[in-house]
């Protein structure tokens, strides 16, 4: 397995050498909101809604202060748009009231907070802070590693505890932003590329038979 998982982590790293968050930010409550934003809605979408958002409420004092149904205005079209706007304004409060204005960096704290879960903590801790043994769990981390072998389930706390028990921590955290790029262009859930697929050798779905 740890040959394994090192042969995928090379094959990826050489496909995609930037790995960084979809999701654009400058600030650390920035990404907090971006990510809340993200969930059953895709990181285009809120790269669209984001600018209008921040120039709206450019600090973090102007968006805890901002009334729930101004910001709905602004984030209507990615989706459960009443319960975001209530999360995160609610936790820009918590920022403030709490954490001296800081996105938290422990996955404790970070759990606190209106709206984050062990997905959005993950992130945060990873591309904020380099906190090693960072995994996101997303829809394509679940199925992409699934299909290689690397955990089993689609139960995100569960595969967390599987990926963090294979992968090397320090590269946790860029495995995951690589692995949501390669779901998107490679390894699709619908009718995925496997042919030109980097890492086909390592694919369970392919060499089952």
């Amino acid at each position: 397995m740890k040959s394994k998982v090192r042969g995928i982590i090379d094959a990826l790293k050489l496909r995609y050498p930037d790995a960084i968050c979809a999701l654009h930010y400058e600030k650390d409550y920035e990404l907090m909101i971006a990510v809340r934003l993200s969930a059953q809605c895709t990181d285009a979408r809120v790269n669209l809604i984001t600018p209008a958002l921040f120039a709206a409420y450019p600090t973090l004092e102007a968006m805890a202060n901002a009334d729930i149904t101004d910001v709905e205005q602004y984030i209507h079209s990615c989706g459960f748009f009443r319960q975001k706007a209530k999360d995160i304004v609610l936790a820009c409060q918590m920022l403030l009231t709490e954490y001296s204005g800081k996105v938290p960096n422990t996955m404790e704290a970070l759990l606190r907070l209106p709206g984050v879960g062990r997905k959005t903590a993950n992130l945060l801790l990873g591309d904020l802070y380099g906190v090693p043994g960072s995994v996101v769990c997303d829809t394509h981390c679940m199925r992409i590693c699934e299909r290689l072998g690397l955990s089993k389930g689609r139960e995100p706390e569960k595969v967390e505890k599987q990926l963090r028990a294979v992968l090397p921590p320090e590269e946790s955290s860029d495995f995951c932003h690589r692995i949501v790029l390669f779901g998107r262009e490679v390894c699709t859930a619908r009718s995925p590329k496997c042919a030109e697929c980097p890492l086909a050798v390592y694919c369970n779905e392919i060499n089952k038979g």
